[in-house]
């Protein structure tokens, strides 16, 4: 079932990758503090993940900011060496907070998951963000369909 509005994000273990290597984040720590913009894409490296959706972020996250976010994040069930990897070929740099949920648990404890076994891809995330206020979901964007609409940069910023 997915996460309604008005509900506590999930507490889990997440990875992120720091100049000393992988490191473990609790997601309450990560994403439970203050205003926050997550977003979630299907796989790192993917062609609108890549193309469109973090570089959107990225872009915009000044504009997020003066409306009032404390940060933005991107999650991907993917591992943190990928992300890391991600990041630095986006040039990511501070603008996002990049979290790996690489066992997928923080996708599964949101209701949020999809299979793209089809392609190869196997249990990934669905394609989402959230605006959370003090780890508590205030806003869900998920995409009805493949491709980026509700849950783009523009939309969100549409939406604060």
């Amino acid at each position: 079932m997915t996460i309604a509005v008005g509900t506590r994000i999930p507490d889990v273990t997440l990875m992120t990758m720091t100049k000393d290597g992988p490191q473990s984040v609790e997601s309450s720590d990560a994403l439970g503090s203050g205003k926050v913009v997550l977003f979630a894409v299907p796989g790192a490296f993917t062609p609108t993940c890549s193309d469109y959706h973090l570089p959107g972020f990225v872009l915009r996250a000044d504009e997020l900011r003066a409306k009032g976010v404390d940060s933005v994040a991107c999650l991907s069930v993917n591992d943190a060496f990928v992300m890391g990897a991600w990041a630095a070929d986006q040039k990511v740099g501070t603008s996002v907070i990049m979290l790996a949920d690489g066992n997928g648990e923080f996708t599964r404890a949101m209701g949020l998951e999809m299979d793209g076994s089809a392609v190869g891809l196997g249990i990934r995330s669905q394609r989402y963000a959230a605006i959370i206020e003090d780890g508590v979901v205030t806003s869900l964007f998920v995409e009805p369909q493949r491709g980026l609409d509700v849950s783009s940069a523009e939309s969100v910023l549409a939406a604060l």
